[in-house]
């Protein structure tokens, strides 16, 4: 396993493709390459911030890990880089270098070491401790053994069929779980509210969810393949939200992936996993490359939320929301209903901080093409308008609420307009 990450030069080409949010084969690729290196450089630096990692119990997670890289280095990477990994690498690193507070959770290093042993199909024997009577193994689930204290762990020791045995649940299509078990699935008590995980569903909660999951992806695959596609690749896990979360769905930076999503109608699904996904791309892209230098102070208007958002927060929204706007037009050629409202309205949002974002004076060369690239993107929908005056009437509502928003928030009104 490399310690370094690589170095990655992003074309001109690629830049420019991945600003017009249409998915593209660099782009993915660029993608995945990054979350992988970034993900394998904090590995690497959780063992060399563990006390003890060349002995002890950390040093034998870490030669089991290896050892089943060695017999079947694709099933230990997906491992590696299932979502949740990335939430305990950082928590646990953070806690490592943190003179207060929790201990780091090293023992999940050897949950995650039992886990690639077992998909790799190595002979082996490992000890771990089962936390409240339950071992987690992630990507395959829960083990309940029936007596309390160490757990011998063999290459015997998961079965599916056995009661004791809960495997992770898997959406329809086979590679993307409903992951409603890890504990890292999401970020811990720190978390903001609208993002809380759902507790573990119900059999009948996973049949709702594969119900919806199909029918999101029959409409994507319907109005929009490529971008069916894009979200079949990247995303690894979707986390149900609990019932009281305001957000419909949400990306954290930390389980690159990974998608936390309510329970939703296939329509209102879709949009939220093409919505997402590209908060996951341009997290990707902006960890290899700066697009801008701004502070995080938030002082600008974004038409889709009530409170200021900083530059960064700006950018985020204006690029998910042109995706948007492109999969609503899609959907409105193939006759969906109400598809043309929610371009036009979801357009007319983009179009009036696009401007707002490219004459600002922090943006970088490479900032300044990208959002450069979002505004011809934007413009090139005029090439499929929607019928009569939607657009322009859409455009009105957003002068609106923008003169509306001004008005609460008047120390802000310079920030508004480029």
């Amino acid at each position: 396993m490399t310690s370094a990450l690589a170095p990655f030069t992003v074309s001109s080409r690629t830049l420019r493709a991945l600003a017009s949010t249409e998915p593209c084969a660099e782009g993915t690729r660029l993608v995945r390459d990054v979350r992988r290196s970034k993900r394998l450089v904090l590995l690497r630096a959780v063992l060399d911030a563990a006390p003890g990692a060349r002995a002890g119990e950390t040093a034998d997670h870490w030669a089991l890990l290896e050892a089943a890289e060695r017999r079947a280095p694709d099933a230990v990477r997906d491992v590696l880089h299932y979502p949740a990994t990335g939430v305990w690498a950082e928590e646990t690193l953070r806690r490592l270098h943190a003179p207060y507070g929790p201990p780091p959770d090293l023992a999940h290093l050897g949950a995650l070491a039992v886990a690639a042993a077992l998909r790799a199909g190595l002979a082996f024997t490992h000890t771990l401790r089962p936390v409240h009577g339950r071992l987690l193994l992630p990507t395959l689930g829960l083990l309940r053994p029936d007596r309390p204290g160490p757990l011998q762990l063999t290459e015997r020791s998961w079965d599916p069929q056995d009661p004791a045995t809960l495997p992770l649940h898997t959406l329809p299509g086979g590679r993307t779980a409903l992951d409603d078990l890890d504990p890292y699935r999401a970020p811990g008590p720190a978390r903001p509210a609208p993002v809380r995980p759902a507790r573990r569903l119900t059999p009948k909660g996973h049949k709702r969810w594969d119900t919806q999951w199909t029918g999101a992806l029959t409409l994507l695959q319907r109005y929009d393949t490529a971008r069916a596609e894009e979200t079949v690749h990247l995303l690894r896990s979707v986390v149900p939200l609990a019932g009281g979360s305001r957000s419909s769905g949400a990306t954290l930076p930390a389980a690159a992936g990974s998608v936390l999503a309510r329970a939703q109608a296939p329509p209102a699904l879709a949009a939220t996993l093409v919505h997402e996904v590209q908060h996951g791309k341009l997290t990707a892209l902006s960890d290899v490359l700066t697009l801008h230098t701004a502070d995080r102070t938030p002082r600008y208007w974004a038409p889709w939320r009530a409170d200021p958002r900083p530059l960064e927060g700006l950018l985020h929204g204006a690029y998910a929301h042109l995706a948007l706007a492109g999969y609503w037009q899609r959907a409105a050629l193939y006759g969906a209903r109400g598809a043309w409202a929610q371009h036009a309205r979801i357009r007319a949002q983009v179009a009036a901080v696009l401007p707002v974002l490219r004459a600002h004076d922090r943006l970088t060369t490479a900032g300044r093409e990208f959002t450069d690239a979002m505004a011809d993107a934007e413009r090139a929908m005029d090439e499929l308008p929607p019928p009569g005056d939607q657009h322009a009437t859409a455009r009105r509502a957003v002068d609106r609420e923008r003169r509306a928003w001004c008005e609460t928030h008047p120390e802000l009104a310079p920030f508004v307009r480029a």
